[in-house]
């Protein structure tokens, strides 16, 4: 007879002798064969018997023999401890060599006699402390075994099943608590950590699913799911219906004992997993794991939300009422969390989870999981019929407007957790994620991008027509700011962008939709000011007026909206983003933007003022080479007309320039003051002119009439220009004074009489061309 080698030799050997020829087979009785294979169990049962009660035996005989060992051991400590004070203690009187030799050689010894003792106790609590692990892993792989061969037996027996697992778990608790005391108390032991362990692993990977399993058919008998048929849960008003029923409230008498023992046991193991890993992950950073749902309200959850899909099923093109009745089924069962379900897990001390926060992240998972496996896939294809270039605006349409069903449901979902006094909670991004349906965007970087640009797209659809239209850049919003109305659109428009990226559940989610919306908007924005200006430019040179108030009106658009971005990166909700670029290594949210309007506002202001400083160069070259007015005699109105008639320009634009917002109108005067100031100075007082004293009288009357005509805009123009205000005081001094102070120490000189701008070869050619008279 072929042996089969799935089949144990003693077996094999019984039914050689048992059926060894074909006739066997027919002779045989079977009932006898039963007889002999009931007699041959039961010896084995005997057996087994036998053996266990013989163990038991041993470990109680061992455990004598160590409390009696543990005694000898503790009189050995006491011995040296008393002989150690006889050794420390000073002798009086006279003392024997002979005693001395004995005490020297006791105290040479004392160490080593000392680290055997503490080696044998090592050993000894070893030897204890395994021995009362494999007693308690010895009773759970019992229990757990007794309860999976007596399923197999009768169905009937997940009663008594039920009934083991929390003694079951009470021994894993025991265990954990020991071997916590040994990582920390006991690292050396790590060995023994792992081989319980490995052991434990193996009983809770049947226990569990024992456990869940006894709890499902538990709710299965409870009414759980209740049916969403009718008029209780399909009921998708704000108001509860009279007829609800929510079996949680409904439990009584030994069904509710039964409930609560089964969610304890589910909580007690969830609990033991939550501090085995702890222990497990010590000394890493297992904070930053992701928190495992609550069993028990999963199983709640579950089946509640395939009978919830049947319905979807009927709405794959009505979004709302998906959104709809997980918002009903969520709120109607909400408060029996708090009331039934919440003292129970705080009695298994489950620290940290909220039964309220649980069921609504069960809910909301469940719908992110229909969404991402039906819904997207469909919206997905429609947006894609367009090609690859083109999006239609109908498919955009069902898009937006899905994300709206999705922020308004989290909205309303949210506040359920909120009006409870949780806001904590949701601060952090795992919590949010878990209570958000954009959470679904988190998984899905590609869905991500795909709604980032349907909303940049209908953002500039809309925009764009508003940057076309020339009155939207020449009406003004406010006289204080002078920021054209075109700014307001951009303004709100991003506002938008923003408060769509206030719902994500994520800060990295948040910053990359900003990016990606906002970021290509004002870089249009940005993109068209840029366009209009040069347009400008290229028409006129700037020279023409309405030219250059085009450019003006771009840059005063562009100081308005760098402010208005600047405010916004002080917010807290931009705070956290620039953190998070901080650690990244990136920049904040909105450098690269506002260091564009930035640098656009800079270089035009520079445009303009050498623009106006260009018109007057032209207009005063006459007026510089004529070298001869300065060694003329001064007769009436002594400052030269032509002069007057640059100064008259240079005034007309500026005066044209005051619709220029305050920071860079300031600029510009001050960068034309500077202007001037270095033609003139350059030009006139460093030009080779010799002055006599008319001369002089005759350049003070000109600066006088150049700080008048700045006045309008400063109290001390002469502060503005410096070069020419200093060289006209060296000019205006007397000549003995300039002689003894350019005789000595030139530089002490200029610094004593309070020449800061001008240097000592711009003083000495002053001092050359200067022509005293007498």
């Amino acid at each position: 007879m072929r042996r089969n080698s799935a089949v144990s030799a003693s077996v094999n050997g019984f039914l050689s002798q048992k059926f060894g020829r074909k006739e066997d087979l027919v002779e045989s009785s079977y009932m006898e064969v039963e007889v002999e294979l009931t007699k041959g169990c039961a010896d084995l049962e005997a057996l087994l018997s036998d053996l266990d009660r013989k163990l038991c035996d041993t470990i109680g005989v061992f455990g004598c023999r160590s409390d009696q060992v543990q005694v000898r051991l503790s009189g050995i400590k006491e011995g040296l401890i008393d002989l150690t004070s006889s050794i420390t203690i000073p002798q009086h009187g006279h003392v024997h060599e002979e005693r001395e030799e004995e005490e020297g050689v006791l105290a040479a010894e004392l160490p080593a006699l000392a680290k055997e003792v503490a080696r044998i106790d090592t050993i000894r609590a070893y030897a204890e402390t395994a021995l009362k692990l494999d007693s308690l892993i010895g009773d759970v792989e019992d229990s757990v075994s007794s309860s999976v061969s007596g399923k197999l037996k009768s169905s009937s027996y997940s009663v008594k099943s039920e009934e083991n697992h929390p003694k079951t778990i009470s021994y894993l608790k025991e265990i954990e608590s020991i071997l916590t005391s040994i990582a920390k108390i006991r690292p050396q032991w790590m060995r023994l950590v792992s081989a319980v362990d490995n052991r434990v692993d193996r009983a809770l990977a049947v226990l569990r699913p024992q456990c869940i399993s006894d709890h499902r058919s538990l709710l299965a008998s409870l009414g759980w799911p209740p049916p969403l048929s009718g008029s209780n849960l399909m009921n998708t008003s704000n108001t509860k219906p009279s007829e609800f029923s929510n079996p949680l409230f409904s439990l009584k008498g030994d069904l509710k004992t039964k409930y609560s023992e089964s969610f304890l046991s589910l909580c007690n193991l969830q609990e033991l997993q939550r501090r085995r890993k702890c222990r497990q992950l010590a000394g890493h950073n297992f904070e930053t794991l992701i928190r495992p749902p609550l069993w028990v309200i999963e199983e709640l959850v579950n089946p509640i939300s395939i009978l919830a899909e049947r319905h979807f099923s009927k709405w794959v093109d009505k979004p709302e009422f998906v959104f709809a009745l997980v918002y009903k089924i969520t709120r109607d069962f909400v408060d029996s969390m708090d009331e039934v379900l919440q003292p129970l897990v705080d009695k298994a001390n489950l620290v940290g989870y909220s039964c309220r926060e649980e069921w609504i992240g069960g809910t909301v998972a469940s719908l992110c999981t229909y969404l991402a496996k039906v819904i997207f896939p469909r919206y997905i294809e429609a947006l894609e019929k367009g090609g690859p270039d083109e999006i239609s605006s109908n498919a955009r349409a069902l898009w937006l407007n899905l994300v709206d069903l999705m922020i308004s449901f989290d909205k309303r979902t949210q506040a359920l957790i909120i009006d409870t006094g949780l806001l904590m909670s949701l601060k952090e991004d795992e919590t949010l994620q878990r209570v958000s349906s954009l959470s679904v965007f988190c998984d899905r970087p590609d869905w991500f991008e795909v709604w980032a640009e349907v909303e940049k797209l209908e953002v500039l659809e809309k925009f764009k027509p508003a940057l076309e239209k020339d009155k939207n850049w020449t009406s003004v919003v406010s006289d204080e700011n002078k920021s054209p109305v075109i700014c307001d659109a951009i303004v709100q428009n991003l506002s938008l962008l923003i408060d769509r990226a206030r719902s994500l559940p994520s800060v990295m989610l948040r910053a990359k939709f900003i990016r990606l919306t906002c970021g290509p908007v004002i870089s249009e924005f940005i993109d068209c000011m840029v366009h209009r200006c040069q347009e400008a430019e290229g028409l006129t040179a700037l020279t023409d007026d309405d030219a250059l108030l085009k450019v003006v009106r771009s840059i005063n658009a562009a100081q308005y909206f760098e402010v208005t971005l600047m405010e916004w990166c002080e917010d807290l909700f931009f705070l956290d983003m620039e953190s998070l670029s901080e650690e990244a290594g990136s920049k904040f949210i909105f450098h690269e933007e506002i260091s564009r309007l930035k640098d656009f506002r800079i270089e035009w202001v520079e445009k303009i003022s050498t623009v106006i400083l260009r018109g007057f160069d032209a207009r005063t070259r006459d007026y510089v080479k004529n070298k001869k007015q300065w060694q003329e005699k001064m007769e009436g109105y002594a400052v030269s007309r032509t002069f007057l008639d640059s100064l008259d320009y240079v005034q007309g634009k500026l005066s044209k320039l005051e619709g220029l917002n305050a920071l860079d109108f300031v600029t510009v005067w001050r960068g034309v003051a500077n202007g001037i100031d270095q033609l003139i100075f350059n030009g006139v007082l460093l030009g080779g002119v010799k002055y006599n004293d008319c001369g002089v009288e005759r350049l003070d009357v000109t600066v006088s009439v150049l700080f008048g005509v700045f006045k309008a805009w400063c109290l001390r123009p002469e502060g503005f220009f410096s070069k020419l205000h200093e060289g006209l005081r060296i000019l205006k001094m007397d000549e003995i004074e300039i002689r003894n102070g350019l005789v000595g120490d030139k530089e002490k000189w200029l610094k004593e009489k309070g020449f800061r701008r001008l240097t000592i070869a711009e003083a000495e050619r002053l001092v050359k061309n200067r022509v005293f008279e007498g």
